[in-house]
């Protein structure tokens, strides 16, 4: 069972009580009258034929409460397409397969990349907002939720606890954050926010001074997870990242649109397992490697909009008390694993450590040597005020696609 303490500036939803699944669709069912619900998976092909995806799907086949789900597709040929069509059509719920690399889409990016409104790379980031583009343009939900489509350990109550707390007409919140303990197989995981995300954050408040957005972000029990939920209205006017930092983009944003009483978290999976990602020590391009160069580079953007000065001989200092409070992350994490019977690596966790270290640095020379990168996907609100008829577009590329290869 969980605890019911509430730490920082975020209310935390826990669950105390694992409430009967049929108890939370019976709610959503009524809520979803007034507040039609919707659910983005951004996803890429290979993730069809993955283990994780055919479980997703077949979770969701049941859920009898979502208006709409709404899948982007990534790195997919034509007969790609076509799988993907037949893959998903076991869902009951209207959906639609955004097929991002087919030649509708890739005209409607053509057409933004002229205008400067882009994404600039592909990814997660690029994936997740064409999505929350059809979103609004489709105008059949106003709360949405949006999860990964690599977790193996799914179960629609993750979906349902997720979605609850923007669907609820009582409640007063526009955004959800979901958190889980990374335990499963015996092992500690999520590496990026024990050994990267909490640590960094005590570092940058050790050493700029108390701020407001810091103990924001440090209010979040996990703040790399992937699981989110909106109101509707939230998508016309977030900006996100196309790269790794899309998940403390997305927090960054929150904490610039709206007061902390609006946002919470809440506790959707006694325990959660993805695909893992590589360390890839010796590439900054992929991995660990890549992601926590772009998180470091996240959080260092927006504590630049707070009015923070940053030089080498900050990131410098930074990275020097971030190592020390990794390596006092690395002990708690591993006296915590031994008390629960779980396995933890302490060479490898220092490795990571040791990575991260370097890796703050590279992420501060790069926020210091590219100053006019623009790391944002605009919002949909600035787009629709440059090309008044997006939505449209998008629309209908959507669906001729699926008229015409769904046959």
């Amino acid at each position: 069972m969980a605890d019911f303490f509430q730490n920082g500036i975020i209310t935390t939803l826990h669950n105390l009580q694992q409430r009967p699944i049929a108890e939370l669709e019976a709610d959503l069912l009524t809520f979803a009258k007034q507040r039609p619900m919707g659910l983005i998976l951004p996803s890429l092909y290979s993730e069809l034929q993955g283990s994780a995806l055919p479980g997703i799907v077949s979770e969701l086949s049941g859920v009898p409460y979502l208006n709409q789900i709404v899948i982007g597709l990534d790195r997919a040929g034509e007969s790609d397409y076509r799988h993907a069509l037949k893959f998903f059509d076991r869902l009951p719920q209207h959906h639609r397969v955004l097929w991002h690399d087919g030649p509708r889409l890739k005209e409607i990016d053509a057409q933004l990349m002229q205008l400067g409104l882009a994404p600039k790379e592909m990814g997660k980031g690029r994936n997740v907002w064409y999505c929350m583009g059809y979103t609004l343009a489709s105008a059949r939900t106003e709360s949405v939720a949006l999860h990964d489509c690599d977790i193996t350990t799914y179960s629609r109550s993750l979906l349902a606890r997720l979605i609850y707390p923007v669907a609820n007409p009582q409640f007063n919140y526009e955004f959800c954050k979901g958190y889980y303990a990374r335990t499963t197989g015996g092992h500690i995981h999520g590496r990026a926010c024990r050994l990267l995300v909490t640590p960094l954050l005590g570092a940058l408040k050790k050493t700029l001074g108390s701020m407001e957005y810091l103990d924001y972000m440090n209010s979040f029990r996990y703040a790399l997870a992937g699981e989110f939920s909106f109101r509707r209205d939230v998508l016309n006017d977030i900006r996100i990242p196309s790269d790794w930092g899309l998940e403390i983009g997305v927090l960054s944003e929150m904490y610039r649109n709206y007061a902390s009483n609006r946002l919470c978290q809440a506790d959707i999976a006694s325990s959660y397992d993805h695909k893992h990602q590589a360390l890839s020590a010796n590439d900054d391009g992929g991995g660990l490697s890549k992601m926590s160069i772009d998180i470091a580079k996240a959080l260092f953007r927006k504590l630049a909009t707070q009015g923070v000065v940053f030089d080498k001989g900050k990131f410098r200092t930074i990275k020097a008390t971030y190592y020390r409070m990794a390596l006092d992350a690395i002990e708690n994490s591993h006296n915590n694993a031994v008390m629960n019977g779980l396995h933890l690596d302490i060479h490898q966790e220092e490795q990571a450590v040791e990575l991260f270290a370097e890796n703050i640095i590279k992420a501060g020379d790069a926020f210091v040597e590219r100053p006019n990168e623009r790391p944002f996907i605009p919002s949909w609100n600035r787009v629709v005020s440059a090309l008044p008829d997006i939505f449209n577009q998008l629309i209908e590329a959507v669906e001729a696609d699926h008229k015409d290869f769904g046959g």
